[in-house]
């Protein structure tokens, strides 16, 4: 298949996408498998969009979305959804906040007069009371998550070397303690009202649907709430491919075991090389079947877990992301040897034809599950619009993966897996001694 071939669809698989008049892009998919229906919206807006000293309000309005709307009090929202035999939830990343419901095919239109319920009137709940509270909400699980479990800030501490200071992507969507306890009502506010509008925001409605019922009820309950037009493009994320250095911190913590974590510079997503790298990273660590695993694990054994992975970014560029749990008194710098020597040899070579036919089936085997949920589908069909312009590019993403070529997969690693172009992060624990440290 040549570069410009457009790969076929995956598996008859199909969505149309429509154009409310105030903005809001709506994309459908039918689907009469199962009879329920997903709903996702994502907004365009992450932790990429906020400016220094305000930090986590993206996160922050994940939670208040939840805290009631002009007809929805309270907890209403979880409460009708569930009640319905729906689950629900919402989420936040670098570069987008996304709400999503999945509910039994005739609770559908509940789920879209929810969502646009508090998209056109949260502004009427939201008071100090309610961000006083959900303020220390997001407090306690920065606390639960990150701060008070092992390993829990090495997200943190890798993206911040990753990404120079001042950089959209330096700090991560959590928000600092400091920036959520200056967070004043007027700032959310104006926040709200910049980036919760229908036209900063994609509607994907997937499953055992009408497309035609489905789009009049996205237009009787979204079509009113008006545009908002003086939203800023995110800062510029573009860095160098390379970073030009190794940056490294040690960090003694109470943690079960010893650990060399690295976060390398990658191709931005939407890009054939992204693909190639996705591929090289699950020849080298995705799974037990993988080349560090076999060579950390299984034949030094200086290591009880490695894995390699690619959070993909479309605003910067992405993290390969590669995690090694030490076994024993096993020393980091023997670890991090037998890393670069893996890394160097695949650099050279490539992957063998089997690891390139096991990887690209690893990850046409992901992609095809979560197509095949009406969740899964309906969000990357939405991150695919909000993020490219085009959801349909969901749909053949497939096909992209099994395009790629080995050449192109070991190029790929040659370019950036390289020790000057990496973060690595080392936790020691508290007691070296090795009776004592659980192993």
């Amino acid at each position: 298949m040549g570069h410009t071939a457009t790969p076929p669809a995956t598996g008859g698989l199909t969505a149309t996408e429509h154009r409310l008049a105030n903005g809001l892009r709506v994309v459908l998919s039918e689907d009469h498998l199962t009879p329920v229906a997903a709903v996702c919206l994502w907004y365009d807006v992450g932790s990429r969009h906020e400016v220094e000293g305000r930090t986590g309000l993206a996160h922050l309005f994940e939670h208040l979305m939840f805290q009631g709307s002009a007809q929805v009090k309270g907890n209403g929202h979880f409460e009708l959804v569930q009640g319905a035999g729906g689950s629900l939830n919402g989420t936040t990343s670098f570069e987008r906040t996304n709400y999503f419901e999945t509910m039994p095919a005739h609770e559908l239109e509940l789920a879209l007069w929810l969502e646009a319920d508090r998209m056109g009137s949260l502004l009427s709940a939201l008071d100090e009371e309610s961000m006083d509270n959900q303020r220390d909400v997001v407090k306690n699980e920065r606390r639960q998550r990150y701060d008070n479990v092992p390993y829990g800030t090495a997200f943190e501490r890798m993206t911040a070397m990753v990404f120079p200071e001042g950089h959209p992507y330096h700090h991560t969507p959590i928000g600092s303690m400091a920036d959520l306890d200056a967070a004043s009502l007027e700032d959310a506010r104006a926040f709200f009202r910049t980036y919760y509008a229908p036209n900063n925001a994609v509607l994907a409605i997937v499953g055992d649907i009408d497309p035609e019922q489905a789009l009049a009820w996205a237009d009787k309950y979204f079509g009113s709430i008006p545009g908002h037009e003086g939203k800023q493009a995110p800062r510029d994320g573009d860095l160098p491919g390379i970073m030009g250095e190794e940056k490294r911190e040690v960090v003694e913590e109470d943690v079960p075991s010893r650990a060399m974590m690295a976060a390398y510079r990658l191709p931005q997503d939407g890009t054939r090389e992204a693909d190639a790298a996705d591929l090289a990273l699950t020849a080298l660590g995705g799974g037990e079947s993988s080349r560090l695993y076999a060579r950390l694990v299984r034949h030094d054994r200086t290591a009880v877990a490695a894995g390699f992975g690619l959070l993909r970014l479309a605003g910067a560029p992405s993290l390969g992301w590669l995690d090694v749990k030490a076994s024993g008194g096993a020393e980091v710098a023997d670890i991090q040897a037998a890393v670069d020597e893996e890394l160097r040899r695949f650099a050279e070579e490539g992957p063998t034809e089997e690891e390139m036919e096991r990887a690209q089936a690893q990850l046409e085997r992901e992609w095809l599950d979560r197509l095949a949920t009406v969740g899964g589908r309906a969000d990357e069909l939405c991150r695919y619009a909000v993020l490219f312009g085009d959801p349909q590019l969901a749909l053949t993403a497939v096909g992209r993966v099994l395009d790629v070529t080995r050449e192109e997969v070991r190029a790929a690693a040659a370019e950036r897996l390289r020790p000057d172009n990496r973060a690595v992060l080392v936790y020691e624990p508290l007691d070296n001694n090795d009776e004592e440290t659980g192993q």
